[in-house]
């Protein structure tokens, strides 16, 4: 029997396992391409998803979340066997030494992955203006966890007073490297509208979708990933449920990275499990 052409060869290994376990029990071959390349397409359909929270270093969340005994040193171990990325703040406020993130990557399982939130010279300090040799040396400290597969985008969280300056993102943007996801964070309504959203669509650069009780970014994509940020007081059940529609929705499309509000109780982190746990299941 030939293949139609809509089969490429990268999917032919998935098409043969289903071929080949439809055939030992005995369904008619013709039937089971059909059956087979419908499977494919569902397996296919979702893209990857890291659900995490905005730091990880808080005993305050034993024995909820972390085992009552789990040493200080032995948080990170832990949390990255629960899930499956991790917002970093404390690249906002100090550059990490080297073996600091080399350890961040030994006691990591493969695939888990560090989102930086950039130094605050760059976004609350020079506010993106001549900021070339800071963006360089923020993103050369980072290398360890580069050169480890593990680092994610870096996300640049703009503070509140910064008004919407289209020509002062432009020349920010324009330094970036081109290799390297990044998202921005806005906290001032005036960034969101159309000619923000082209700008960064140009340079693959993602809006951060953060919501907080006091301010709601709109849904929109300008990258090949989508950055959440979901910071509200608390979250309902039901809630949790429509946060899940959106990520699995965003994640027809894009890969997706999800991050849950830390501080000192353990609900952002559990909640995170929850949405990873369904996201996984699915």
């Amino acid at each position: 029997m030939a293949l139609p052409d809509y089969i490429g060869n990268a999917n032919l290994p998935w098409l043969v396992t289903y071929l080949c376990f439809f055939h030992a029990i005995c369904i008619d071959v013709d039937s089971v391409f059909v059956v087979a390349y419908c499977l494919l397409l569902i397996t296919a359909s979702m893209r990857q998803v890291h659900i995490g929270t905005s730091g990880w270093a808080y005993p305050s969340w034993k024995p909820d979340f972390y085992p009552a005994k789990t040493p200080s040193s032995k948080l990170l171990d832990y949390y990255s066997t629960q899930l499956n990325c991790v917002e970093v703040n404390y690249t906002f406020r100090a550059r990490p030494a080297v073996t600091t993130l080399q350890n961040w990557a030994t006691v990591t399982p493969e695939g888990f992955t560090f989102v930086a939130k950039a130094h605050q010279r760059i976004t609350h300090i020079k506010r993106l203006t001549d900021v070339d040799q800071d963006v360089d040396a923020f993103f050369a400290a980072l290398q360890p966890l580069l050169h480890a597969r593990k680092l994610g985008p870096v996300l640049f969280q703009l503070p509140p007073n910064l008004k919407a300056d289209a020509d002062r993102l432009a020349k920010f943007l324009k330094i970036l490297p081109k290799d390297a996801p990044a998202a921005i964070e806005y906290r001032n309504v005036s960034w969101f509208n159309d000619s923000i959203y082209s700008l960064m669509r140009e340079h693959n650069v993602a809006l951060c979708i953060a919501e907080s009780d006091d301010l709601a970014v709109p849904e929109v994509f300008t990258a090949n990933f989508t950055y959440y940020r979901l910071r509200k007081s608390d979250y309902s059940d039901v809630e949790i449920d429509e946060v899940e529609k959106r990520l699995r929705a965003a994640a027809q499309e894009r890969e997706v990275y999800a991050f849950l509000k830390h501080e000192d109780t353990p609900e952002g982190a559990i909640n995170a499990k929850k949405l990873l746990q369904r996201l996984k299941a699915a």
